[in-house]
């Protein structure tokens, strides 16, 4: 399951894009259109930011704006940096040595063919397609 932080890093970064004319965003701002918490935000901004995702500035103006365009910024790579590894069951984590049973569990086919089947569809959306699927819920 994406935890509350997975979900809302999606949120914030779809915020920001959404405003890009108003580059940079402050988070006080994206906290009151989502109606979240400031503080909150701010622990999420800062691993977006850590990771490469989101840059800022200081000031009287400042705020947060996207590092790279939209269509290059996949829903995965957003989720990763805040979730981890997002493998259904250990055996199939990027380090599956935590599974001591890995080698004989006929189970472990389903969870790596579930897990194939996750990472291909976050890693084929883009925080552009999310931006376009929600101008077509506006209409």
């Amino acid at each position: 399951m994406i935890s509350t932080k997975g979900r809302y890093a999606l949120s914030i970064m779809l915020d920001i894009l959404e405003c890009r004319d108003e580059y940079p965003v402050s988070l006080k701002t994206v906290a009151k259109r989502q109606e979240l918490s400031e503080k909150y935000l701010e622990q999420i901004a800062a691993t977006l930011k850590r990771n490469g995702l989101l840059s800022s500035s200081r000031g009287v103006g400042g705020g947060y704006f996207l590092t790279r365009d939209a269509e290059d910024i996949s829903v995965g790579e957003i989720l990763r940096v805040m979730e981890g590894d997002l493998a259904p069951a250990p055996c199939v984590e990027e380090n599956g040595s935590r599974c001591k049973r890995k080698d004989i569990c006929s189970n472990v086919i389903l969870w790596k063919k579930l897990s194939e089947a996750i990472n291909s569809v976050i890693d084929n959306i883009t925080l552009a397609d999310m931006y376009e699927w929600k101008q077509e819920k506006k209409k």
